[in-house]
């Protein structure tokens, strides 16, 4: 999954369990659809990406440069970067209200895209329940 700032879930890819995460950045990256909301042209991508240890790939870190992309992911076997697990904490937070649901916690549409649709919904559900008076 690949949320903005504030976990509002932009694209989601299901996979197998035994698949890589890092495997699905650039796939993630490039499903993002334009998202309007300042005067101008909607925008296509993000300013940075951040991502922990799992996403550590020098690859990936070049392509992203390459879309103009500014990779913030911890190298493996070094420190963490400071602060960023308090950043990462929304993408993590984003991830826990379908685990609250036997029918997300195991996947048993035979589609992917209702599985993925419907997790979606309701996180976006529960965002603006809240953000109502």
């Amino acid at each position: 999954m690949i949320c903005d700032g504030r976990g509002t879930p932009l694209k989601v890819i299901t996979t197998a369990a035994n698949v890589n995460d890092v495997t699905q950045t650039l796939a993630l990256v490039d499903g993002i659809p334009p998202v309007a909301g300042r005067p101008g042209p909607p925008r296509r991508r993000p300013d940075a990406l951040l991502g922990d240890k799992g996403y550590d790939s020098n690859p990936n870190r070049d392509e992203l440069r390459k879309r103009r992309i500014l990779p913030v992911i911890s190298y493996k076997g070094r420190p963490n970067i400071k602060g960023l697990g308090k950043l990462r904490y929304v993408v993590e937070q984003t991830f826990t209200p379908p685990h609250h649901f036997k029918r997300l916690a195991v996947r048993w549409e035979r589609r992917t895209e209702l599985h993925d649709a419907f997790a979606c919904s309701l996180i976006c559900f529960r965002r603006l329940k809240k953000t109502r008076p």
